[in-house]
């Protein structure tokens, strides 16, 4: 069997998907060209469903890809559904749109959609769908004759209850179901039987508190963020090869200071890390002799995750990925944003700054983000607006429950 559309094969790559269907995804990766660099010594970790990863918010990737403590909005889910458990309006809805690799085709792209709904005061409903298209795939046999044609995709829906335990402090659990559909029952040649389409199931557990403080006579704000998203099954393509999904930490802070009656800057910062296995260093008969097995339980790996790394504790850290950035706002109405997001190279290196701006009128807001890759870089999304709409609603009139928090 042959894959005849290089374009769906090339953002494909990006994503890592295709390669889980016939090998396991933990095996060692000494040499990784794809991105035009050459790193002898990268080893990186490589979780199906990455889509489960990507920013799905123009405000957010507009600040280097970080939001586990920004400002509660619409995009919450994503980020820390413990956010909706403060957030000050009654309920939103928002959906955005990434192209996906713009320079070689129009047929790859991810939609987002979320909502929110507050119950009462002290509790807050939210779910979100993502849906990943990757274009048109056709397959044909050895001799090159067409057999069929697939598109693949992958989804993710979930739903997420949060509550305000004391004031300012809000927790939050997710649920979420994901499919992944690569090769739409298509079997390989000299490969482990028909494919099939992954299936997952995962959770996800949140924490956010924010207070006021003051500046000398400047108000100001400050935020702190925690999540463990996507904590759930393997996901296999043929029931032999199961992948561990990815489950990530995060950790974030948010400073926001009120310099006057109508500007406002806030700074945030996020720590992010992939809490599966790490691929361990194997001799020439495939035997293990530096780090450790990957073949854990879930919840095994994400505890060795925190030590098995072949290169010890430098390289721990090197698995940690950060992202922050500034935001101006100008009467709560129009906004600037800047920010950067790094990976350390041995670990992937997206490294990239990002630029972004956003507009709001009465219950509409309209953010616009742009990636520019550094270091050599060439991300998907590189030099591609990618754009967010959200409509949020405060409680009618004479029907308010609860004071508005600000």
């Amino acid at each position: 069997m042959r894959i005849w559309n290089k374009t769906w094969l090339s953002g494909l790559a990006f994503l890592g998907g295709l390669v889980l269907i016939s090998s396991t995804s933990f095996a060692q990766t000494n040499i990784n060209e794809l991105d035009g660099r050459l790193a002898k010594n990268r080893n990186i970790l490589h979780p199906a469903v990455p889509l489960l990863s990507i920013a799905p918010d123009s405000r957010s990737s507009a600040m280097g890809d970080a939001g586990v403590a920004s400002e509660p909005d619409v995009f919450s889910q994503h980020w820390n559904s413990a956010k909706y458990a403060l957030i000050p309006k009654q309920w939103g809805v928002a959906i955005s749109y990434i192209p996906w690799l713009r320079k070689l085709t129009n047929e790859i792209n991810l939609a987002y959609l979320a909502g929110y709904y507050r119950i009462d005061k002290m509790q807050t409903l939210s779910a979100s769908l993502r849906y990943f298209s990757m274009g048109q795939m056709k397959f044909t046999d050895e001799n090159g004759n067409p057999l069929t044609t697939h598109n693949p995709n992958e989804f993710a829906f979930d739903l997420a209850y949060s509550r305000l335990f004391i004031e300012n402090f809000g927790g939050a659990v997710a649920f979420r179901i994901i499919r992944s559909d690569l090769t739409g029952g298509v079997s390989q040649q000299n490969s482990a039987g028909t494919t099939s389409a992954g299936m997952s199931y995962a959770a996800d557990v949140a924490l956010y508190y924010q207070n006021k403080l003051k500046l000398g006579g400047t108000p100001a704000d400050y935020a702190v963020g925690l999540t463990i998203t996507n904590i759930g099954s393997k996901l296999s393509y043929n029931d032999i090869y199961k992948n561990f999904i990815p489950i990530t930490l995060r950790i974030g802070g948010r400073f926001s200071a009120d310099i006057d009656q109508y500007n406002r800057i806030s700074a945030i910062l996020d720590a992010s890390k992939l809490l599966i296995p790490t691929p361990p260093i194997y001799d020439t008969n495939q035997k293990i002799i530096k780090g450790y097995s990957p073949d854990v339980a879930v919840v095994s790996g994400m505890l060795q995750s925190f030590y098995d790394a072949p290169g010890g504790a430098k390289e721990e850290f090197q698995e940690i990925y950060w992202g922050g950035g500034i935001e101006y706002s100008y009467a709560k109405q129009f906004a600037l944003r800047a920010g950067y997001f790094f990976e350390h190279e041995e670990k992937g290196g997206r490294q990239y700054f990002t630029l972004g701006a956003g507009v709001t009128y009465n219950i509409f807001g309209l953010d616009a983000s742009y990636i520019i890759p550094s270091a050599g870089f060439n991300s998907p999304l590189a030099n591609t607006m990618r754009f967010s709409l959200s409509v949020n609603f405060d409680q009618p009139k004479g029907n308010k429950k609860r004071s508005r928090r600000s």
